[in-house]
């Protein structure tokens, strides 16, 4: 299997969620690491939904039910592309998407 198989992938990401959330789905620690930053914002990111323009207030609430530090969570996710914000708006830039739920 090479690092580019998608099960391969899946299951790595997987790991990574287990590493970095408690059973609750809350995020106990933030990861230093970029790539595993990354597994993990792709995951916050599902919390948005597509299309929808979040003011930042309603973008905290949600970043929140995950983790206290929301203002670093809500930087990282606009600095790597999950989210845009522009006049305090935020909406779904990045990420991935389960197509099974469009």
């Amino acid at each position: 299997m090479s690092s580019n198989d998608p099960g391969e992938v899946a299951a790595a990401n997987a790991r990574t969620l287990r590493q970095f959330l408690d059973a609750d789905g809350r995020l106990h620690t933030i990861p230093t690491k970029h790539a595993k930053r990354l597994v993990v914002l792709d995951h916050l990111a599902q919390g948005f939904e597509l299309g929808v323009v979040y003011a930042e207030l309603e973008v905290n609430a949600i970043l929140r039910r995950s983790h206290p530090d929301v203002a670093a969570l809500r930087r990282y996710l606009v600095e790597n592309g999950f989210l845009t914000r522009e006049a305090n708006q935020y909406w779904r830039s990045g990420g991935t998407v389960d197509l099974d739920t469009l």
